[in-house]
């Protein structure tokens, strides 16, 4: 299988993110040589070296030889001196998502099952739970997902060629290279307002392009509560559609319950109860990532008796309402939310688990989507007792006027906003919390620093 990798050698120009590092494990795993560079060392270049992958620091244009494959992401500018030399030697040069199609469809094309998860809000926990579960259940699969599997510990393997478990981001139209035979949509609302700049229906034309690409027998498990969904299924009506849902759907979830430890519910297909799920993850949205998941493993005639039990281990993925730390009764967690209705979701579903005070910081994540669904984050924090707004992560944006986090603590006239860095703005924070406090940091960008940042300014003081 997967020929066209063979006796290549693949590499990386920045091996250490998370995402160009999960592509290079998955490929060092299956035997691929597989070489890169980056700025700085890491968790992730550091599990490469393990492997045996050369990982050089910084990027140096002679590492660049004939006869290579260049896989790069957007990150890279077109001045990188390594960049720079693989055009001068005329070769091959992939980005991220190209290399991620190519591992991705060749499981299609040897008919073997490629599921591929997809929509606004919960791809990274869905295709961690899939991944996660086939795991368990000693199916071997191969996977390379957005983000760390807590219980696993990472994000990629090579295990097999039976089943193969991905992340398909939509955020720059490049999901339209993949041709998963389990495709699922989980969700979908306006956001990335940057790329689609006719929001919503920008979004549906991609959708609509990746599913008219599918190969004939695919299947596509979608949301059938969402609108952004309904409204996909109408645009593009020749999908061959699997539902799920709360309501009504050809997979609905039932009796739920949600519990201090966790979340149950029965599914019905056809007016039978046909499974029960037990979760110990928590939030209304992850009955629909549990069920997305159960769908796709049902529709892709796998077993999944033997799997039920592994859903009910899995205890989530790395910055998704991860706990940080505790000092001094105070708990502080760290979540990825970045999209008011995902704030939303995450912060209601914090608030039900306990009653203590709930303080928020957020760090809003380019200034394109705060201008774009600025009324949706008027209300996004409704659940949060007190609100902490940090500056804007830029993302490599232009900042746009009027357009920042000071202005939206005006507008909702709660909260407080922070200027300056993190390590400026923790000892602040710090005044403003309190014994038996729950703290959650949000955001996309570099927010995740500051619960460490928080604890350490506080044995400061002590």
């Amino acid at each position: 299988m997967a020929d066209t990798l063979k006796d290549r050698h693949f590499h990386f120009i920045a091996i250490g993110g998370v995402g160009m590092s999960a592509i290079a494990i998955y490929l060092a795993e299956k035997g691929i040589k597989v070489s890169g560079s980056d700025i700085q060392e890491s968790k992730y270049t550091d599990k490469l070296k393990k492997l045996g992958v050369d990982v050089s620091v910084p990027h140096n244009k002679n590492l660049i030889k004939e006869g290579m494959t260049i896989v790069c992401s957007s990150a890279i500018h077109s001045d990188n001196v390594e960049l720079k030399r693989a055009k001068e030697l005329n070769l091959e040069i992939l980005h991220r998502s190209d290399m991620l199609a190519l591992i991705g469809n060749s499981f299609t094309d040897n008919n073997a099952k490629f599921f591929g998860f997809s929509g606004s809000h919960g791809k990274t926990t869905t295709s961690g739970l899939c991944s996660y579960v086939l795991e368990k259940g000693n199916l071997k699969p191969s996977f390379i997902v957005g983000g760390i599997i807590n219980d696993l510990g990472y994000n990629a393997q090579y295990g097999s060629d039976d089943y193969f478990s991905a992340e398909l981001d939509e955020s720059d139209g490049t999901i339209i290279k993949y041709y998963p035979n389990i495709f699922v949509v989980n969700n979908l609302e306006e956001d990335h307002l940057d790329f689609y700049k006719n929001g919503l229906i920008d979004e549906l034309k991609t959708f609509k392009q990746v599913i008219d690409n599918l190969k004939p027998g695919s299947k596509i498990i979608i949301n059938n509560d969402s609108e952004g969904c309904r409204e996909l299924m109408k645009y593009a009506s020749k999908g061959n559609y699997i539902t799920f849902g709360l309501n009504n759907a050809d997979y609905t979830a039932r009796n739920t319950e949600l519990k201090e430890n966790g979340i149950s519910f029965d599914i019905e297909k056809d007016g039978k109860i046909i499974d029960t799920l037990e979760l110990s993850i928590k939030g209304k949205h992850n009955v629909y990532n549990a069920l997305s998941v159960y769908v796709a493993l049902k529709e892709a005639n796998t077993d999944v008796k033997p799997l039920l039990p592994h859903f009910k281990t899995f205890s989530g993925m790395g910055r998704r309402y991860q706990f940080v730390t505790e000092f001094n009764n105070i708990r502080i967690y760290d979540d990825y939310a970045h999209h008011p209705s995902e704030i939303k979701t995450t912060l209601e579903s914090a608030k039900q688990s306990s009653k203590n005070r709930l303080v928020v910081i957020f760090q809003p994540h380019r200034y394109s989507r705060l201008k774009g669904l600025w009324n949706d984050f008027l209300t996004a924090f409704d659940s949060a007792d007190e609100l902490i707004l940090t500056d804007v992560f830029s993302a490599g944006e232009e900042k746009i006027e009027g357009i920042n986090s000071e202005n939206l603590i005006k507008e909702m006239k709660r909260g407080v906003y922070f200027k300056g860095s993190l390590e400026e703005i923790a000892p602040k924070v710090l005044t403003q919390l309190k014994p038996n406090d729950i703290v959650i940091t949000m955001g996309a960008g570099s927010i995740t620093k500051l619960g460490a940042l928080i604890e350490k300014e506080s044995k400061i003081r002590v």
